[in-house]
Formats: structure tokens, C-alpha cells, sequence
């Protein structure tokens, strides 16, 4: 074992620049991005930072924080306790995290959870917990050998092997697809619960996977097995109105299950698959769809009034069903709707210090206490306060995937043999191009807060020259990006289309991004609106108040103590009424000299806005958050008028409080 573990390391070093790629055998179809090796990306600057504080908060720290799951009881340790999603949830942000900062202490962390999964195996091809344990407070009651638990760590094993080339992932997954396929007609997806059945999608991608590492042609009947069992998404987007009816879905299984049509689409290039996952997109965000880029979900399906929950599982699992489509699409769409979760919903959710986080966040969100709301679900009040194990604990496990996995797909190899940089942040790549031509690029910006982004090639001293396309997405936002090649302007692009620069590149080439950022509207549920400039979303700067509660009442279900916050200043801001031609005249951009480290503060937001607004007194608190949010344009006739004041807006993840969907006001 020890051998097989050392062969695993070294493999380790040279898999992050392969001589060629894994693309897909036939009869799949050709992708036109294929994901890069993990640990072939590694972040800089402020996404770096971010990844460290997992590594020193709770993504680190789970084991000790949370020991009522996640320690040697637990069924994927081979214990007696809990078998079901946690441990495998937190694993899946743990191994990337540890592979991509190539941190020692936390690989050791997540070996023997590994190393357990894979030694688990029996002769029939199942892995995994085999015992139920008995129920506990705090743990969920399932059965050890339903479907979806595995799925999780189907995951986890393959970014596994793609940080260390273990063999053993091969074996472990050909052997499991075989018991899978002989035992789905007895025991399908929803035999034991109904989560496999809508979260299909995650078991069929590693089929996928796994078939263009193999060959085996009996995965592709399991593939089409498994879409036959699962949630018929396609049908559901083409054909119904499920995303305009509240209660339809669970926000999670939605999450995850959109990218299923589009996965089944590698075997069978319908148009059908493509028609749906756009047109569901689109009724998304029509019926559900919130400024931060996510839509209500608290937690069945909830339309768009800015005071519903969006739950934290749905902002990680919607960003890894953005990323699974990309790569399999290359449409430029589904990039700007990562970076638009990425750069709002998603640090608002955790504290600066990656210990506690909310089960749920509000647009417009303006008091965070342990209250009842007009959610779907309450878990006694406490949904919105950032604790550990507020509102529901799914989302203390699973939070840690969404900043590692976001590293692992900001770059991708290319079927022309070239690089792609797709999604900005500062990081530095390492891949093969041409025929196998290692190259580095650095990416250095303080995107998305600055419109600059400069990428510098290194090459290998044996290599003077190397022809290959370098692929670039320009956001649908940028009306006119500007690129540059060592200082001389090269071209000139609308947005909405990924850009190829095919050319003969030499070591030093620097090739610079310019994306002009304007300020922008959304309009949104009453005729709300947001105020939006590139990627990121502007939220009322509020006066906050921050109390941490001692939890005597209920600690084992909600933790020891959790967080409220309270505003200190007015929020009942409405923004006064402009043109969308004099928005860039009339709002008034400043930005920091520098982006700090760690830029997801109201003290170190980067960039801010000055804008008039005006106070609608009858907009007042309901139920300890922001009442009904008026319509707009707002008439008030016969009213005494409100007096005309400068507010200030902050990029939402910098945010606690706010408002992000305002009334307009004349």
C-alpha cells in the first residue's frame, strides 16, 4: 500500500502538465473546454487569502468544530454513527482546498477519509457505510446503502485522482458502475429517498468521466439508465411551469439538477437538452431570480421577493452547476452567472473569518435575528443568524466546495490545444499546450473591482516559441474590451462572445484584458431595482451591530452561540430616478487606492457609489426584517415629499445589511 501511496505522490508533480488531456471517446461528444488537473491552478492575491481563511476557519477546523459528525464514528470512517451526506459534503471542499494550496497537514486530514472509502469496497462492487446506526439528536436517520451519499464521494474520489493519478479510483469506480447497473432495476434512484433521483446528474458525470479515462461501453448504458431514473428536468423546463410555481422543487435538488440535461447532452446531442437548461435559466430568474444572483429558495422553490431566503447548498451547488456547463458548453452565459454568485451571493454568506455562516441570506436584508419569517421552512427562528449550525447543519458541511472549486475552473485546456481563461481572478496556471508544450501563465488583477487584467506566458528554456490559441470570455455586461499584446493594442470586442488569439507566443508575452465597467440596471420583483457595475451587485452601505448569543435553549440542534446583527442607521432608502443614459453622469464612482487582501468588508470595500435616494416612511420592519418593498415608480400624491439625500452603495459581499433591490422614487 505504501508503494501504491508514494507512486500516487509522484504522479502528483507531473500529472499538472500531462502531455495531453483526457477528451472524450466517442460516441460522446467533443466538449470544447476540458477541466485542468487539480492542483495545476493555484490563486493569488485576495482568492488566495480566501482559500487561507478556510484553512484556518472552519473548512480546516470541521473535525473539532463539529465532533458530533465528523469524527471516527462516522459511517465513512467506518464507524457506527452518521453515514448520510456531512462527512462526505465536507471532504468535497477539503481535498480541493488541500491540493490546491498543496497543504500537508490538510491532505493527512482527508486521507483517511479516502483511503476508507476506496478499502470499503465488497465483491459485489458496493462501497461505502453498510450499517445503519441508530438514531441520535442531531443526526438524520438514512439508510447506509442509499444512492445518494455515494454520489458525494464519487465526487470527491475523482478530484482525488485528478490531484494524484491513484489507480485505485479506476478499480473502485468500473467495479461500483457494474453493481450500479445490475442494481438500479430492483433498487432505482428513489428506493430509499428521493434526493438521488434530482441529484442524478452528480452520478452521471463521473460515468461520463470515468468512460473517457476507459472505454468501458457498458458505462454508456448506465448513463442512459440512470437520466431514464432520474428527475426529468428537460421535460420540466421545455414543458411545465414547475419554476413558476412556489413549492415545486426543493432549491438544493434545483441547484444541482440543471445541469443534468446539459450532462446527458455529451451522449446525446439534442437541442432539447440545450433548449431547456437556457429556457430554465431564463424562467428562473423571471419567477425566482434575486439581484445576487441566485433566486428564492427557503427551502422549496419561493419566488422573488427580495426578503426570501436563499439557502448557502444552493449558492457551492449552483456555482458547480454553472462550472459543469461552461466547460461542456463554452457559453459565455453561464460564466457571467458564476461570477455574478461568486462575487456577491457567496462571501456575504460566511464571516471574514470562515467560522459561521448563514443557512440563509436575504436581498434585501436589514435585521438578522433569531425570528420566525415567511420562509418555507423555520428552523426555530434561526435561519438568518450566522452561527455554525444555524438554521440546518447541510450547509455547515457543505459550504467549504464553492471558493476551491470556483480556483479549479477560472482556467481549462482547450480541444484546439490551447488555454482558455474564462473566469478572472488572480491565479497562476500551469498546463500543456500544442503538442504538449508546458507553458505558465500569471494572472495578475484586482478583478472584479478593477477592469484590468494582465496575463504574462513563461515557457520552459528549451522552448523559444509555441503556436496556440488563447482563448478569452468577454462578459455580456462589457459593451466594447480592449486587448493588448506586449503594450500594442491588438483588438477591440463587444461582449457576450469568447474571443481566440491564435499566434506564435514567446516567453515574457504579456497579454492585457481591458473590460470598461458602466454602471448598469436590473429591474426586479414590485419593479425593484438594482444598481450593478460589471459583475458586482451595489447594496446600501448600513450602520451595523453585531451581538453574539450565548444558545441555552436548543445548543445541540443550533450551537453553542450564534451572531445577530442589527442596523444602526436608516434603511428605507428609495433611489431617486434617473435615465439609464445619465446613470454613468449621475452616480458617482470612487475606488480605494488599493484593493486590500481580504476586500469582503464594509471597512475595506474597494469601490463604492454616491447616489441620491430619498426615505419612504412608510416602508417599515415587518417581522423583524424589511416589510413588503414598495413599487415602483412611487406616486406619492397628496403626500408631504421626502428630501433628497446622498447614500452610499458598497459592493454586496461586503455586506451583512442591506438593500439590493430598491424602490425608485420621484
Amino acid at each position: 500500500m505504501g508503494a501504491a501511496l508514494n507512486g500516487a505522490a509522484q504522479s502528483a508533480k507531473s500529472n499538472l502538465v500531462p502531455a495531453a488531456y483526457t477528451m472524450s471517446r466517442a460516441p460522446l461528444r467533443q466538449n470544447p473546454y476540458v477541466e485542468l488537473p487539480l492542483g495545476a491552478i493555484r490563486p493569488q492575491g485576495w482568492l488566495r487569502e480566501m482559500l487561507v481563511r478556510q484553512k484556518n476557519g472552519a473548512t480546516g477546523n470541521l473535525d473539532k468544530l463539529y465532533p458530533l459528525v465528523m469524527n471516527q464514528r462516522n459511517g465513512w470512517l467506518g464507524g457506527d454513527g452518521d453515514q448520510w451526506e456531512r462527512g462526505p459534503y465536507w471532504i468535497d471542499g477539503l481535498l480541493p482546498l488541500a491540493y490546491i494550496l498543496n497543504d500537508k497537514e490538510l491532505i493527512a486530514k482527508v486521507k483517511p477519509w479516502v483511503e476508507w472509502s476506496i478499502k470499503s469496497q465488497q465483491p459485489d462492487g458496493y462501497f461505502g457505510p453498510s450499517k445503519d446506526y441508530s438514531s441520535e439528536p442531531g443526526l438524520q436517520r438514512n439508510n447506509s446503502r442509499d444512492w445518494w451519499p455515494k454520489m458525494v464521494m464519487l465526487k470527491i474520489l475523482k478530484q482525488y485522482y485528478s490531484a494524484t493519478g491513484d489507480k485505485r479510483v479506476i478499480t473502485l469506480m468500473t467495479n461500483y458502475f457494474k453493481y450500479q447497473l445490475k442494481e438500479l432495476p430492483q433498487k432505482p434512484l428513489d428506493h430509499w429517498s428521493f434526493w438521488a433521483k434530482y441529484r442524478e446528474g452528480d452520478n452521471l458525470q463521473v460515468v461520463y468521466w470515468l468512460y473517457n479515462i476507459t472505454g468501458d461501453k457498458y458505462l454508456l448504458d448506465l448513463a442512459d439508465l440512470l437520466h431514464k431514473q432520474g428527475f426529468d428536468f428537460t421535460n420540466a423546463f421545455l414543458n411545465t411551469d414547475m419554476l413558476a410555481s412556489a413549492g415545486s422543487i426543493h432549491g438544493v435538488n434545483l441547484a444541482q439538477g440543471m445541469k443534468e440535461p446539459i450532462i446527458y447532452y455529451q451522449q446525446h446531442p439534442e437541442a432539447q437538452y440545450v433548449d431547456a437548461t437556457k429556457k430554465g435559466y431564463a424562467d428562473l430568474r423571471k419567477f425566482n431570480g434575486m439581484a445576487h444572483g441566485l433566486y428564492g429558495g427557503d427551502e422549496a422553490l419561493h419566488g422573488n421577493n427580495p426578503t426570501q431566503g436563499s439557502e448557502l447548498c444552493s449558492a457551492v451547488e449552483m456555482m458547480f452547476t454553472l462550472e459543469s456547463t461552461l466547460e461542456i458548453t463554452g457559453d459565455v452565459n453561464y460564466a457571467d452567472q458564476l461570477e455574478k454568485i461568486a462575487f456577491n451571493a457567496l462571501p456575504t454568506q460566511t464571516t471574514p473569518d470562515y467560522m459561521n455562516r448563514q443557512y440563509f441570506q436575504q436581498a434585501n436584508q436589514v435585521m438578522l435575528t433569531r425570528q420566525p419569517h415567511n420562509f418555507d421552512v423555520n428552523h426555530a427562528g434561526t435561519d438568518v443568524c450566522y452561527g455554525l449550525l444555524t438554521g440546518y447543519p447541510c450547509c455547515t458541511s457543505n459550504m467549504h466546495q464553492g471558493w476551491p472549486k470556483f480556483v479549479q475552473n477560472l482556467w481549462y485546456a482547450t480541444a484546439d490545444k490551447g488555454i482558455a481563461a474564462l473566469v478572472y481572478s488572480p491565479s497562476e496556471v500551469s498546463a500543456s499546450v500544442a503538442d504538449g508544450v508546458p507553458v505558465t501563465f500569471k494572472e495578475e488583477t484586482s478583478y472584479p473591482f478593477d477592469e484590468t487584467i494582465k496575463f504574462t506566458l513563461s515557457t520552459g528554456k528549451k522552448t523559444k516559441t509555441v503556436t496556440f490559441p488563447f482563448h478569452l470570455r468577454i462578459p455580456a455586461w462589457c459593451k466594447n474590451a480592449v486587448i493588448k499584446v506586449n503594450g500594442q493594442e491588438l483588438q477591440q470586442v463587444t461582449g457576450n462572445q469568447i474571443v481566440k488569439i491564435n499566434r506564435e507566443w514567446k516567453s515574457g508575452d504579456v497579454l492585457e484584458l481591458t473590460l470598461p465597467m458602466h454602471i448598469f440596471k436590473n429591474t426586479w420583483y414590485e419593479n425593484s431595482a438594482s444598481v450593478e457595475r460589471g459583475p458586482i451587485v451595489y447594496a446600501l452601505k448600513m450602520g451595523e451591530e453585531t451581538k453574539k448569543v450565548i444558545n441555552d435553549k436548543d445548543p445541540i440542534a443550533y450551537g453553542s452561540s450564534y451572531y445577530e446583527v442589527r442596523p444602526t442607521t436608516p434603511w428605507n432608502y428609495g433611489l431617486v430616478e434617473v435615465p439609464n443614459n445619465k446613470l454613468n453622469e449621475t452616480y458617482k464612482v470612487e475606488k480605494a487606492a488599493t484593493v486590500a487582501l481580504f476586500p469582503w468588508t464594509l471597512a475595506n470595500s474597494p469601490v463604492t457609489i454616491k447616489a441620491k435616494a430619498k426615505r419612504i416612511p412608510q416602508w417599515q420592519l415587518y417581522n423583524e426584517m424589511a416589510g413588503p418593498v414598495p413599487y415602483s415608480i412611487i406616486y406619492n400624491e397628496g403626500m408631504e415629499n421626502q428630501k433628497e439625500e446622498e447614500v452610499t452603495l458598497v459592493p454586496y459581499g461586503c455586506t451583512q445589511l442591506r438593500i439590493s433591490q430598491f424602490p425608485v422614487v420621484r
